[in-house]
């Protein structure tokens, strides 16, 4: 369906463009990728770590330490196979960044 050129743009498809734009990130990938996050982890991991954002097929994920980061890092293979329902748009590998949860 396409809007008639008077009529106002929604903020979220402006913001998936910009967000695209700047960083080349989908944010309805990461809004699926966070929906899924405590189904594909065990909970331990979901509830101390969480998925930033996917770039290129890379789901970068902020941890609290470098325990943490080898956990996530030695189940990655899962973890991708975990977001496979997303068809092209999921996943290929995961990067960890330690910092804090804000």
């Amino acid at each position: 369906m396409r809007r008639r050129r008077d009529e106002p743009t929604p903020l979220g498809e402006v913001l998936n463009v910009v967000a695209g734009r700047l960083k080349r990130v989908d944010l309805r990938v990461i809004d699926e990728v966070r929906r899924l996050w405590p189904t594909v982890v065990e909970p331990v991991v979901a509830q101390h770590c969480r998925p930033e954002f996917v770039r290129d097929g890379v789901l970068v994920v902020r941890v609290p330490s470098g325990a943490f980061a080898e956990r996530v890092a030695s189940a990655s293979r899962d973890i991708v196979a975990g977001f496979a329902p997303l068809g092209a748009s999921a996943p290929t590998s995961i990067r960890c960044v330690v910092g804090t949860l804000d």
